[in-house]
């Protein structure tokens, strides 16, 4: 699934992208990913990947340096990471030429897509992103999100959903911290905040008259 989330107010998506990433702490209740409670690295703390508008990602690094410290971080061997650093490359679609240069002089989209790839040295199952693609043309972004492999969840909060067609199959609505709407994209007649919106009350009201 490749789940598009939307909020009212905007910043509850982010918000709540950040929660499940265990950036910030919940006021209350309790999450669970991939069935798992434990958040930490033994629970589901090495079974998902975050990235945010900012990778955090300095600008005299290399790719291949930011993507060498992203598998140092999981203690992987040597070889595993040499493949896993090579299958990530080739997917964010780095060039060669670029792979040993500081990514400032790439601009925001080699930043973008060396923090994609750093994300997915990880192999997670669970993808968090938050507004971490937009220097990228819309057809590359969805192309980067159809991951190929196993099985993967990929959540995304925007704050613009008509600029993500062809990116998701599903949408949910948070109004107030609440789920509104979740609904498969071939449902709504405009993938756009008002879309989404009409199809949340149109359900609402037709649980209301029953």
């Amino acid at each position: 699934m490749r789940l598009l989330v939307v909020s009212d107010p905007e910043g509850s998506a982010s918000a709540l992208i950040r929660v499940l990433a265990g950036l910030s702490p919940p006021d209350g209740g309790h999450i669970e990913i991939a069935g798992l409670a434990d958040p930490s690295r033994d629970g589901w703390g090495r079974r998902i990947a975050h990235l945010g508008p900012q990778p955090g990602i300095h600008a005299w690094m290399t790719p291949r340096e930011a993507l060498a410290l992203a598998a140092g971080l999981l203690e992987l061997p040597r070889t595993e990471s040499t493949r896993r650093i090579g299958r990530a490359l080739a997917w964010a679609r780095i060039p060669p030429e670029a792979v040993d240069r500081p990514v400032r002089r790439g601009g925001p989209p080699l930043l973008q897509r060396t923090g994609f790839a750093a994300a997915l040295i990880a192999d997670p199952e669970v993808l968090l992103l938050d507004e971490p693609l937009r220097a990228l043309e819309t057809h590359e972004r969805a192309r980067l999100l159809r991951l190929p492999g196993r099985r993967r969840t990929i959540v995304l909060a925007s704050r613009y959903p008509a600029s993500e067609e062809g990116l998701a199959t599903h949408v949910a609505l948070l109004r107030d911290g609440k789920v509104a709407l979740m609904a498969g994209v071939a449902d709504l007649e405009t993938l756009s905040r008002q879309g989404i919106a009409a199809l949340a009350d149109g359900r609402a009201a037709a649980v209301v008259g029953r």
